[in-house]
């Protein structure tokens, strides 16, 4: 597995980075020890980064990885790179933002029992709130580093300008957004901010939350505690236009021996502002076919062809906390 160093993290981590939003409930149910396998896999074929978050079943995804991977985190706990993400709060009336400090420190407390290790090696405020200071949040996690819970502090989801307002008090180790080919909203303002500062960049979704998997279909039908059942991106003419752009893509990908979901993930890792490619899976066959992304290279000629394909897409967003 290639690795990167993660901007000015300085971390060393390999360039594909297991993703568990999947195991926390928001995706239908799942068998855990077919997940804890899935983890394994990933581990054994190279990975060392691991991305979670508190939010992902509010301990339920942190405690399932940090019990997949127990054995390394008590031999060789400096050799994996362990990220979560607070910020969010469940209330009697759905899931809303919560930047302040005293629920980010709840919430690096929470992280560290649930994972059960003595320090988080990257924690990012999961979402921007509009109701909390930069400043304070900031302080907050400024003071979390000097305790020694966390070691990094990024940020996921915000914009440029966030980024910028944020950094007055406290650099930007690491951002993480979405990304994948029919979002690519990130690449007018967002990336060229986190290059010029040297900003790591993991980005998330880059199978476009499983429709760039190439196993979708009009008939495809999502069980009721799926996030994706109510989502606009999966339904309508736009998802019907965007099932013809990935076939387009999979015969694109075919012809040079990959499958689409590592042409997807390969052209997130192409752009020189992208660090690491965060990939979920529940099953250790699909991980497999993921890692494999990481020793593709698209060449220019490879990128316009590409591009020349996502011409007749529809931007296809995502989730945000309110939504799910």
């Amino acid at each position: 597995m290639d690795t990167t160093i993660l901007g000015r993290t300085g971390l060393r981590v390999s360039r594909i980075a297991f993703g568990t939003w999947q195991l926390g409930g928001d995706w239908g149910r799942f068998d855990e020890a077919v997940a804890i396998t899935a983890i394994r896999r990933a581990f054994d074929l190279g990975v060392n980064f691991f991305d979670t978050a508190q939010a992902y079943g509010f301990g339920a995804s942190e405690r399932l990885l940090g019990g997949a991977l127990r054995g390394e985190l008590n031999r060789n706990r400096d050799e994996l790179v362990i990220a979560t993400k607070g910020g969010l709060r469940m209330t009697d009336g759905g899931l809303v933002r919560d930047a302040s400090p005293r629920w980010l420190r709840e919430g690096v407390d929470a992280s560290l029992r649930a994972l059960d290790v003595d320090y988080i090696d990257l924690y990012q405020v999961h979402w921007p709130d509009p109701r909390v200071p930069a400043a304070e949040t900031a302080g907050a996690l400024a003071e979390l580093v000097a305790a020694g819970k966390i070691r990094h502090v990024g940020v996921s989801n915000f914009d440029a300008a966030q980024l910028a307002e944020f950094a007055a008090t406290l650099p930007v180790e690491a951002l993480q957004p979405p990304y994948h080919l029919f979002r690519r909203d990130i690449e007018d303002e967002v990336l060229p901010y986190t290059r010029e500062h040297n900003i790591g960049v993991l980005v998330y979704g880059p199978l476009a939350h499983g429709l760039l998997t190439g196993t979708m279909s009009e008939n495809t039908r999502f069980a009721g505690d799926d996030w994706r059942a109510t989502s606009p991106v999966f339904t309508g003419e736009g998802y019907r236009d965007n099932l013809a752009v990935v076939a387009a893509l999979e015969k694109f990908a075919a012809d040079r021996g990959l499958t689409v979901s590592q042409l997807a993930i390969a052209w997130t890792l192409a752009h020189p502002a992208v660090h690491v490619a965060i990939v979920g899976a529940r099953r250790a066959d699909h991980i497999q076919d993921s890692l494999a992304a990481a020793d593709v290279s698209l060449s220019t000629g490879d990128l316009a062809e590409i591009d020349a394909i996502m011409a007749a897409a529809t931007p296809a967003a995502g989730p945000s906390p309110e939504s799910v």
